[in-house]
């Protein structure tokens, strides 16, 4: 089994990256960061992406929403730290296999790969649980301005790198305000990465 590893914790990596190689049929290609996964998905096939979430330049929730706009047979599965509820239900959303919290013992995350691989998905129960919770009301616009406000870009910077009008941009922005409660942008952008929504 063809396994892409994007993790930007180079001593996580290198250490999952060597257990994983311990399973009989597991060959495993390491990622430093969502652009490199992003560049390797594009070059050649694999059977499963194993992801983190919160990397520089793609997330795992959209290197899993590539692979599903591309239609590629690739399977994934997303480990990440944060067991926040926002997660999981954009995670689903993106057809991720399976996600589970880092923490898990490795045969756990093991079985969850073979698992996945034979079609069935894998949730951590705990965070199943917390999905069940609060539903985000973000659009996938108001999401994207609000990560680039959220590295400090300006309102024009954000609407360049998004191809749409200054006024739009400032729009989207005010309405993730406006929808989270918060007092301006950078307290948006905070509220909406604790509840895993960023």
């Amino acid at each position: 089994m063809n396994i892409l590893l994007a993790e930007d914790q180079a001593m996580i990596r290198t250490a999952l990256a060597s257990l994983l190689r311990l399973e009989a049929n597991f060959t495993v290609t390491e990622a430093a960061d969502g652009t490199a996964a992003l560049g390797l998905l594009k070059q050649q096939a694999f059977d499963l992406l194993l992801s983190d979430i919160e990397m520089p330049g793609q997330t795992g929730i959209e290197l899993a929403q590539f692979v599903q706009q591309q239609k590629l047979a690739t399977k994934v599965v997303i480990i990440t730290t944060f067991g926040r509820a926002g997660y999981v239900k954009r995670a689903m959303d993106a057809g991720v296999g399976g996600f589970l919290l880092k923490d898990a013992p490795v045969e756990q995350l093991v079985q969850a790969i073979k698992q996945v691989m034979a079609g069935k998905r894998v949730v951590d129960s705990e965070l199943l649980l917390n999905s069940l919770g609060e539903q985000d009301p973000l659009s996938e616009k108001e999401r994207q301005a609000l990560r680039l406000a959220a590295d400090g870009q300006s309102t024009s910077e954000i609407a360049a790198a998004l191809y749409i009008a200054e006024g739009t941009a400032r729009n989207y922005l005010s309405e993730a305000i406006s929808k989270l409660n918060a007092a301006n942008r950078i307290d948006a952008a905070r509220i909406a990465r604790q509840k895993g929504w960023l």
